[in-house]
């Protein structure tokens, strides 16, 4: 379990990313936590890459590497059973950061890329399933440039929109300050997930883990027990 100050670590991460409050719940005996580098691009397309109500009592920062394999397990199999049952009943609000690990990942960072230049036109999440789901084909791949434009097309995204953007580079001082400011708030794999309140959770945990957790914070903070959709 990693160590408290290491929580708040994540927390400051999050707030600088974001650029504010982000419903971080903050008490003034809270350390004055360092900044890292705020990436480009304004508030980093976060609200095109958030799914859940603002209002949501529970904020989850995902933490995440498009070439991970425990990364795409929890994208597959566990992120639409947290959706269907606290994301889509407003309980949560859960948003994506980037953290390519690209030592291990050679691929991660252009899929990184890809899936900004795809938040600029407002097509993140589909783009984010699909990496997920094909991640098999283009992760072994030397260039898997033109494998990744290919899913513009099921994502329903006009080439046109995505190549000045893939070709200029635009998104990447975006992924690498992402990624800067996980390492310095502490994350060190992927997935690994802030849930406020609680800290850092990494690894790949089973939808039972998140719904123990998850249940007990909205108990505490809504006064009530969470009935499941």
């Amino acid at each position: 379990m990693p160590r408290p100050a290491l929580f708040w670590l994540a927390a400051g991460f999050a707030l600088a990313l974001i650029g504010g409050r982000a419903g971080l719940e903050r008490s003034h005996s809270q350390p004055t936590l360092p900044s890292p580098t705020r990436p480009p691009q304004g508030d980093g397309f976060v609200a095109q890459r958030t799914k859940g109500q603002a209002s949501a009592p529970v904020t989850v920062y995902e933490l995440s590497d498009f070439q991970c394999p425990f990364c795409r397990s929890q994208a597959v199999e566990t992120f639409p059973i947290l959706e269907r049952e606290f994301i889509e009943t407003g309980k949560v609000r859960w948003i994506f950061l980037n953290f390519p690990l690209t030592q291990l990942h050679p691929n991660a960072a252009a899929a990184a890329e890809f899936s900004m230049c795809a938040a600029k036109v407002g097509k993140f999440w589909p783009v984010h399933d699909l990496l997920f789901s094909y991640q098999v084909k283009w992760a072994p791949l030397k260039n898997p440039g033109p494998f990744l434009i290919s899913l513009a097309d099921s994502a329903g995204i006009p080439r046109t929109d995505l190549t000045p953007c893939l070709d200029s580079h635009e998104m990447l001082p975006l992924v690498r300050a992402e990624a800067e400011g996980a390492a310095k708030s502490g994350v060190q794999s992927t997935p690994t997930v802030y849930i406020e309140g609680v800290g850092l959770l990494t690894g790949a945990y089973p939808v039972a883990v998140f719904r123990q957790i998850l249940d007990s914070l909205w108990n505490e903070r809504a006064g009530g027990p969470l009935r499941r959709p």
